[in-house]
């Protein structure tokens, strides 16, 4: 039993919760076995934690940026000490294979929080405008951040907000999911160990109506930057709205991945199959509509079909395992849910479906999930199913290809494969999404995350990140 989740951090030092409040946690690889319990604050100790960050902003806010980026050092080497710690809470807590956790998982909070120690060196911290009437433009930290973090990605979003609330001279409160609280308890330990003043980070656990709302609605609260579905982001906003919050969303996603005939069609298709079930398909940015131009559409499906059935699905703790479970009983109803959805509104299974997998029917396993023949207008095609589901979608012109890809209440990430440049560079303008990537690659550590419509408000990552937790000031009559 793990037992750290039954604390919290406030003011530099863990302190037991004083609540009887506990949620039990089941990893999902064995659906019947508890693995902790999970504390939730009691609102005098979301005061606690507030009141704490409120009194150590102006210390932390009046610092150099020499001192935070070497406060963010600090936090990078504690880190590094604690991944194989790190890699197991997050393969217990969320279902993440080991090979993921030690990799991808582990290694996006480490490339996130090192490139913001680089990045605050790059922020344009105070500029001289004008000529003769010269005038001053400042950039300064907001205040004090509430940090509201998902389960799926737990490392990445904690150090986007973290990072990011630190180098701007921001002091914080942390909540992370319920469903993820082993990785951030770890998480504040090295936080604690880098030596940062009291209060700049704190840390309490709850569910997002109850210590989320709290949290949120508090009249000390200056931001709120939560990573979640598009329900909990209007949630938070009408939560922060009363006390007009500065509020950072990063929500949904139903990403298209459009296969053009002029590329390599199977390698393509690979590819985007390999980042779909990554993660068991619970990522905002996973290209779950692949969109194929007709001439192509037979190779298309039939190598999907062979991705999927290629996919080593089993216990995360084994090493040959490719992809593991939902994360709870709730996620994987839903998608079992939507599964048969689609078979209902007249989809082709090509490969997948829902029922249980032999041997493994004591966990929340889905089937790497492939559908053809879909209609952008089905339930599958429209909404963020959050797991290992793909939709094969034909097109036969450029123009129609763009619309289908734009026809989605969303606009976080898109992906094409083509050989075409000049198509290249027409798409690049014309899909409405935050990021755009074509024939294969990645975006590194340090560009913008973040998306249009439904997807969210803000970017995280690098300078931009940063920028997110600034005010700016306009100073006239000093060159202060």
């Amino acid at each position: 039993m793990f037992d750290k989740t039954e604390r919290f951090y406030i003011d530099g030092a863990f302190i037991p919760a004083s609540g009887p409040r506990r949620l039990d946690l089941v990893t999902p690889s064995r659906a019947g076995e508890v693995v902790a319990k999970v504390a939730i604050a009691e609102p005098h100790e979301v005061e606690r934690a507030v009141s704490a960050a409120k009194a150590a902003f102006p210390a932390w806010s009046a610092t150099t940026v020499a001192e935070r980026k070497a406060a963010l050092e600090r936090i990078v080497a504690a880190y590094q000490n604690r991944k194989n710690e790190l890699a197991e809470a997050m393969s217990m807590e969320m279902g993440a294979p080991v090979s993921l956790a030690r990799g991808a998982q582990y290694g996006a909070g480490l490339g996130h929080l090192t490139d913001f120690a680089r990045s605050i060196e790059q922020v344009q911290w105070r500029e001289v405008r004008g000529e003769g009437d010269a005038w001053v433009l400042r950039r300064e930290p907001v205040g004090v951040a509430v940090l509201i973090t998902p389960w799926n990605w737990p490392l990445n979003q904690i150090a986007l907000k973290v990072g990011a609330a630190l180098a701007a001279g921001c002091t914080m409160v942390l909540k992370p999911s319920e469903n993820a609280p082993l990785s951030a308890q770890i998480f504040a330990e090295a936080v604690h160990e880098a030596g940062l003043p009291k209060g700049v980070f704190n840390l309490v656990q709850g569910d997002g109506v109850g210590v989320g709302r709290m949290l949120s609605e508090h009249p000390d609260v200056d931001l709120v930057s939560l990573t979640g579905s598009t329900r909990a982001g209007g949630e938070v906003m009408r939560s922060g709205a009363a006390g007009i919050k500065r509020i950072k969303l990063e929500l949904g996603g139903k990403g298209a991945n459009i296969v053009f005939a002029d590329c390599d069609v199977r390698a393509a298709v690979r590819h985007g199959a390999q980042v779909m079930f990554r993660n068991t398909g619970q990522s905002c940015n996973a290209p779950s509509r692949l969109l194929v131009e007709r001439g192509a559409l037979a190779d298309a499906v039939d190598e999907a079909r062979k991705a999927a059935e290629a996919v080593r699905v089993g216990d995360p703790a084994s090493q040959d395992t490719q992809m593991g479970p939902l994360v709870n009983e709730t996620q994987f109803r839903r998608v079992v849910g939507l599964i048969r959805r689609g078979v209902e509104e007249g989809a082709r299974l090509v490969a997948g479906g829902a029922e249980p997998i032999v041997g493994l029917a004591d966990g929340f396993y889905v089937r790497p999930t492939v559908f053809a023949d879909v209609d952008n207008d089905m339930t599958v095609a429209r909404e963020e199913i959050f797991g290992p589901v793909m939709c094969i979608i034909p097109f036969d012109t450029e123009e129609e290809a763009v619309a289908i890809a734009n026809d989605t209440p969303y606009g976080l990430a898109a992906y094409c494969s083509t050989s075409d440049p000049e198509r290249i560079a027409r798409l690049a303008r014309q899909l409405r999404s935050g990021m755009v990537r074509f024939n294969g690659t990645d975006l590194p550590f340090g560009s913008p995350f973040g998306g249009y419509k439904q997807s969210g408000i803000g970017r995280e990552g690098g300078i931009w990140g940063i920028e997110d937790f600034l005010e700016i000031k306009a100073v006239s009559g000093a060159l202060a």
